[in-house]
């Protein structure tokens, strides 16, 4: 399979539906991470009554979530991301996280 051919940007159900949804939260977390830490914060102080004294973060931290799930430029950047990282696994064999473990450090 040649890179850049049509066949080495064709998706799996499992990438399509899972791996690239799982990119794109992961993003939308840091997109969001003021209302992720508000909620957090809030659900600490609170301790069990959280539930009902943190509604209000809890829906804009839902807000913000849900704005960027639903945004199909987020969703093209993490595809096309997931497609540069699969070819370089195809081409190195060394998954990104471990390559990026390996930086050798000299110091």
């Amino acid at each position: 399979m040649e890179p850049g051919s049509q066949e080495a940007n064709l998706l799996r159900h499992v990438e399509k539906d899972v791996l690239i949804p799982k990119m794109v939260r992961e993003k939308a977390k840091e997109l969001c991470s003021d209302k992720v830490e508000a909620f957090t914060k809030c659900c600490q102080e609170k301790g069990f009554l959280m539930v009902v004294k943190c509604r209000e973060e809890n829906a804009a931290l839902k807000e913000c979530l849900t704005y960027h799930y639903k945004d199909s430029a987020l969703y093209e950047e993490c595809k096309q991301e997931y497609l540069k990282e699969r070819e370089e696994f195809r081409q190195t064999g060394i998954p990104s996280k471990k390559r990026q473990q390996k930086v050798p450090s000299s110091m």
